[in-house]
């Protein structure tokens, strides 16, 4: 797949991940537990850093949530857990990153948004936390949200626009408003002290059109690192298609070098889901591997037993429990392919496509499965043990190939 260049031409560095430039495209989440929970919000961001998000935000926004960061960040560290984390703040990160320098130094980077850093004394909030930034040599992010816009700003530019004699549509003006607050920030931050490569900017907005038109207008206009996201992306199947969407349009221009995408979770959901989803978006887009993919049909009138599709879901549900461990000990894993298929009719050809694949009988046929290995018939499954015996070959199959790829890549 031929992706247009990349419009960032700076490297930020989070810790020790880079973002922008020649970087993969990295992938962000963000907890939902009460960071003041430092035993709550350390367990969170290692289930989202095992799930495979490079850098995790954690809303900081009392003291007692500034607090807890440094304990949070030696939990993460005791556990293993290595991804930075962002601090996220609103109305008076100024006053928290000042009074709790411990918390500034624990935290890889600082999200600030514009249009909640104070009315009163806006610029001045905002010079505070970028000069912490440069004391501490921590990288921020200029995050601007259409739901929380400089509404001095939009208000001036309103009022310029109605004077004109061909006014501009309110959109546009809302948008420009959004561009003008996230670059006018940005030069202040170098103003204040900030290096060009220590500022990322996002805008980000609700609807998918309105998104894509920003960020194309936003890349046009600085090489800053951005960061996308469709904020408040919804739940479920509007949340992961609007996102779905709203990135792969803009991934597929090269425009993006962070992403997020923010689902809202069912009661008690897995927070986890909005990095698989991302992932998955970047793995499709065919930009990134993270995991090895199952191809498996939809089923029909050939397919009336639901046998394969229980098969397919409990082998991508065993793939995604062993990538911890195969990540570590069987590198380019993540690009293997298995094909699970229902029936005659394009089982066999998928599972010749696939690394490794099995075409069950569907209606009528006979009641036998035959596995592919490579392109080539390896052995036929029968009885009531073909879930289990497929999956005896799968870790065959990766311990024999990914080891054999580990030992050539430091011979």
């Amino acid at each position: 797949m031929i992706f247009a260049k990349r419009r960032s031409t700076v490297t930020a560095y989070v810790g020790d991940v880079g973002v922008g430039s020649s970087h993969p495209v990295v992938v962000q989440s963000m907890t939902n537990t009460d960071t003041a929970d430092a035993a709550g919000t350390a367990a969170q961001v290692a289930a989202l850093a095992r799930a495979g998000s490079q850098v995790v935000r954690i809303t900081v926004n009392n003291d007692e949530a500034a607090a807890a960061v440094p304990e949070i960040r030696h939990r993460l560290d005791d556990m293993g857990i290595r991804a930075p984390l962002v601090g996220d703040f609103h109305y008076n990160g100024h006053l928290l990153l000042k009074k709790y320098p411990a918390a500034a130094r624990a935290l890889a980077k600082y999200r600030i948004n514009p249009g909640n850093v104070g009315a009163r004394h806006r610029d001045d909030n905002f010079r505070t936390i970028v000069q912490v930034a440069v004391e501490h040599g921590k990288p921020v992010r200029i995050g601007v949200n259409w739901g929380s816009l400089d509404q001095d700003l939009l208000t001036a530019m309103m009022d310029a626009n109605a004077k004109l004699a061909q006014p501009a549509d309110a959109r546009d003006v809302y948008i420009e408003a959004m561009l003008e607050s996230a670059l006018r920030s940005a030069a202040l931050a170098e103003e204040t002290g900030l290096r060009h490569d220590q500022i990322l900017i996002s805008a980000k907005v609700s609807l998918v059109p309105d998104l894509v038109d920003v960020y194309r207008r936003l890349a046009a206009r600085c090489d800053y690192p951005l960061h996308l996201g469709l904020t408040e992306a919804g739940m479920g199947n509007k949340g992961v298609v609007a996102s779905s969407a709203a990135l792969a349009l803009l991934l597929t221009e090269g425009i993006g070098d962070t992403i997020r995408v923010s689902l809202t979770p069912k009661p008690g959901g897995d927070r986890s889901e909005e990095v698989y989803v991302a992932q998955q978006i970047l793995q499709s887009l065919g930009m990134r591997s993270f995991a090895p993919q199952v191809t498996a049909c939809p089923g029909c009138g050939r397919t009336t037993s639901t046998f394969f599709q229980k098969m397919a879901e409990d082998i991508q549900g065993y793939l995604r429990e062993q990538m911890p461990v195969w990540r570590e000990k069987h590198p380019g894993v993540e690009e293997m392919r298995v094909a699970v298929m229902g029936c005659v009719v394009n089982g066999p050809g998928e599972s010749k496509h696939a690394n490794l694949g099995i075409s069950l009988p569907g209606t009528f046929e006979e009641p036998k499965a035959p596995v592919y290995m490579d392109g080539k018939l390896l052995t036929t499954l029968k009885g009531d043990r073909i879930v289990e015996e497929f999956l005896v070959i799968l870790e065959d199959y990766v311990a024999r190939t990914y080891a054999a790829r580990e030992a050539a890549a430091t011979a």
